[in-house]
């Protein structure tokens, strides 16, 4: 249809910058008008490349938009390229190894994108052991870099902390995500080294984590409550945390906003428009799967510096 060489066409569907703009217009225009697609099973023969990044998620990471979002800012970072995003679910009776195994071991996709790292990862020691392109939402303590994005999560609980003292907090409590998981202890560090600083006492919830069912959350904060010397204020990791203990605060006689306070983190404007006397700081997923993409795309590429991002907390006080 074009007269053109097989290997021409290629290279004017991949945007060679060496064939003239006419050429690469003509050739793109007549296969978006065949409808014409590559064979995929052909380009990992000839190439070895899938186009295809890996995105595990848990089922339950969609609430509140997690998964959402992320996939939202993957695919922006992916848009323009020929690459395109497999979710692969994780369920919670399946070590989380076994998909990513299951990829790289069947050469199934490019790269892989995974969260809750934890501080030594069997995911990313494997992906590291088997020079496999990834990125984690989360960091580990393995001694080798690796590829991550990340919010500054000691930051957060540490302008957190300062802000339940400003309002008057003896006490503040967390309720902390799986202990095996890296960012528990940056929020945990955040929580002490704020406490220290404004003279306020701090204690870490007990019996329960994120991962507990919302019932037993709020049960642990309307016994809390109860006991003696109990928290008033509460540093939440996440909105679905942070309504189980504003709901056991309520329940326990207290009125959010005079005599106990929340601050917690949120993802989208929806919290607040249900509990406008809790504070929030923005943790903008969107934008942290935009870097997942982008940071994994230049990995594949072939580079190996510079492929972590960090996210900084705004505290934006009303007053």
């Amino acid at each position: 249809m074009t007269g053109l060489a097989v290997t021409t066409i290629s290279r004017a569907l991949n945007n060679a910058p060496e064939l003239a703009q006419e050429t690469r217009d003509r050739v793109q225009k007549i296969a978006a008008e065949i409808g014409y697609l590559p064979d995929r099973a052909a380009l990992r023969l000839k190439t070895g490349r899938t186009n295809v990044i890996a995105l595990l998620l848990e089922p339950d990471e969609q609430i509140y938009g997690f998964g959402t979002n992320l996939v939202t800012g993957i695919t922006e970072a992916l848009r323009d390229t020929a690459y395109h995003l497999v979710i692969t679910p994780l369920f919670r009776n399946v070590p989380p190894i076994e998909p990513i195994r299951h990829i790289v071991r069947n050469r199934m996709a490019d790269g892989v994108i995974f969260s809750k790292a934890e501080m030594f990862d069997e995911r990313i020691r494997f992906l590291l052991d088997s020079d496999f392109p990834f990125v984690s939402h989360g960091r580990s303590r393995w001694p080798e870099p690796h590829p991550f994005v990340d919010f500054d999560n000691e930051a957060y609980a540490y302008g957190a902390t300062k802000r339940l003292a400003e309002r008057g907090c003896r006490k503040v409590s967390i309720v902390l995500p799986d202990s095996a998981l890296t960012y528990t202890e940056h929020l945990k560090a955040g929580i002490a080294r704020a406490a220290a600083e404004t003279g306020i006492a701090y204690e870490f919830a007990a019996d329960v984590n994120l991962g507990s069912a919302t019932d037993a959350i709020r049960n642990y904060v309307i016994k809390r409550a109860k006991r003696p010397d109990p928290p008033d204020g509460y540093v939440c990791a996440s909105e679905v945390s942070a309504l189980a203990v504003i709901g056991a605060l309520t329940d326990a006689g207290l009125v959010l906003g005079k005599n106990a306070h929340v601050v917690t983190k949120q993802s989208t404007s929806m919290f607040m428009q249900f509990q406008p006397n809790a504070e929030t700081v923005q943790e903008d997923f969107a934008d942290a799967g935009r870097h997942l993409g982008r940071l994994l795309l230049r990995q594949i590429s072939g580079e190996t510096e510079g492929l972590t991002h960090i996210a900084e907390p705004k505290f934006e006080w009303a007053g």
